[in-house]
């Protein structure tokens, strides 16, 4: 995996500069979309369980560098989140076109609440309120917006064992 660390450094910044500069403005209801966890979702898509876990903990320690929460919240939280996702990918997710994106969908607002609970469990209660959930469904909606790019991204970063490293 050493030489896939500067396609998925690559990816991962990219992601934290849309986030940070072009997406503070793409608000729907005062929520918007979360880059880093999407990139763990769509890495469970696009590789499976394992590379989901590892993506997923990457982009969250990333994430944790830019809040006020206990450091590696993002991280088990988005590791989690790729992991179950990349459980479900070897059967279901890529019968149809459609399924990745309510793949994004549910996953990124299941991504937004085990956050939170798992907040709440290490001390911040105020992040299970009854607005929890309606962060998580719009972060759920915007995040599936970004689905197909974020899939294309992902498959270029992480190339599958057959394809080898700088396969095209």
């Amino acid at each position: 995996m050493t030489r896939l660390a500067p396609r998925l450094a690559l990816v991962l910044f990219v992601a934290l500069v849309l986030q940070r500069s072009v997406l503070v403005h793409a608000r729907l209801a005062d929520v918007g979309p979360d880059l880093l966890l999407l990139i763990a979702v769509s890495a469970g898509i696009v590789r499976g369980s394992e590379r989901g876990a590892v993506v997923g903990f990457a982009a969250g320690l990333v994430a944790d560098l830019f809040v006020q929460t206990p450091l590696g919240l993002s991280a088990l939280a988005f590791g989690l989140i790729g992991y179950g996702v990349g459980t479900l990918q070897s059967s279901v997710i890529r019968s149809a076109w459609w399924i990745p994106l309510l793949t994004g969908l549910g996953a990124s607002a299941a991504g937004v609440v085990v956050y939170g609970v798992l907040g709440a469990i290490l001390g911040q209660g105020h992040f299970v309120r009854p607005r929890l959930l309606v962060v998580a469904a719009g972060v759920g909606v915007l995040n599936a917006l970004f689905v197909p790019a974020s899939v294309r991204a992902l498959n270029w970063a992480l190339p599958s064992a057959a394809e080898g490293v700088y396969a095209r």
